[in-house]
């Protein structure tokens, strides 16, 4: 896998368009989020601004193939505005080396056999490094996260050092849960190359 990454003015028209397509057919069509802002042209929010950096996957033939959103918490972010519930009654983040991780995706739409979400997928840990390598150079030092409950055994998967925020709370059909997740030992695994 080759990784791109950087806010929208670094990654240009053509690599925004295509995350925003990817971003909506993950999101939107397969995992049937509703998310209103959303177009067949692009899923894109409020949290999409000049300062969000994005992560993105691509394999060999060029093809997008995984996505992940950072924000720092010294701005709105998805957790502080839309979910402050998991934190239940804990203050939001607001640090400049703690930034949120969010619209994280592992699937090859192109691949019959790679298209299913599959968070638990080398391809998906890697992403989640290349991810975290990303947030660590703007300089994060930690992520937090809204997370499925299913998370915590991927993570334990991947070996990967979390924290649990607040209690597993039960929003629209889903078993979510406020995540923290240092880097310290996430960066000192297999190194991945941009």
């Amino acid at each position: 896998m080759n990784y791109l990454s950087g806010t929208a003015a670094h990654l240009g028209k053509r690599w925004l368009g295509a995350l925003g397509v990817y971003r909506h057919r993950v999101f939107v069509q397969r995992l049937g989020w509703d998310l209103p802002e959303a177009t067949e042209d692009g899923e894109w929010d409020r949290f999409d601004r000049t300062d969000t950096v994005h992560v993105i996957s691509l394999d060999g033939k060029g093809r997008l193939t995984g996505c992940a959103r950072l924000l720092p918490t010294t701005r709105p972010y998805l957790l502080s505005e839309v979910f402050p519930q998991l934190l239940d009654g804990g203050p939001a983040p607001h640090c400049v080396e703690v930034w949120e991780l969010s619209r994280f995706a592992a699937c090859d739409l192109g691949n019959a056999a790679g298209a299913e979400h599959s968070l638990g997928s080398e391809q998906a840990l890697a992403l989640l490094r290349a991810s975290m390598r990303t947030a660590y150079r703007y300089g994060a030092r930690g992520l937090v996260s809204v997370s499925p409950i299913a998370i915590q055994r991927i993570l334990r998967h991947g070996r990967f050092e979390f924290s649990r925020l607040g209690q597993t709370h039960h929003i629209g059909g889903h078993s979510l849960f406020a995540c923290g997740l240092p880097m310290h030992s996430a960066l000192q695994q297999t190194p991945i190359l941009f």
